[in-house]
């Protein structure tokens, strides 16, 4: 452990986190051009073999051309994500508004509300109640 300082140890430390950091960039980049609707297959392929052949010119080539639009896709695609995972929620409880079968139950009590108030007769209900039921 003489032999090697710790200032050495430091620099190591160092370099291996940016290295560690460019592959999670170049990773980033080449999910970024499969995921890309705009580019064209050569322009995929081509983009590819620059971040593939040339890594590290080719990832800063890409970031500084394509980085504003990179992050466009990334803010797309997490609200296409939210907004999925809302909608799985509203399902899945059943709030949708009678769109399916859990939103029957709110009508069906909506129904009920109405015949015992008076406002619709028995046949009112029941032709409603057989609507909402097939």
């Amino acid at each position: 452990m003489d032999d090697y300082p710790l200032l050495n140890l430091f620099w190591t430390m160092l370099w291996f986190f940016l290295w560690i950091m460019w592959l999670f960039l170049l990773f980033r980049v080449i999910m970024d051009i499969f995921r890309s609707h705009d580019l064209s297959g050569w322009a995929k392929a081509g983009w590819l073999i620059l971040a593939l052949v040339l890594p590290y010119v080719g990832v800063l080539v890409y970031v500084i051309a394509r980085g504003k639009s990179m992050g466009k896709r990334d803010v797309q695609e997490a609200k296409e994500r939210d907004a999925a995972f809302k909608a799985y929620i509203r399902d899945a409880a059943g709030t949708d508004g009678g769109s399916h079968k859990g939103g029957h139950v709110e009508d069906l009590s909506k129904l009920a509300d109405l015949k015992d108030r008076g406002a619709i007769t028995e046949e009112e209900y029941q032709r409603a109640k057989s609507k909402l039921l097939v």
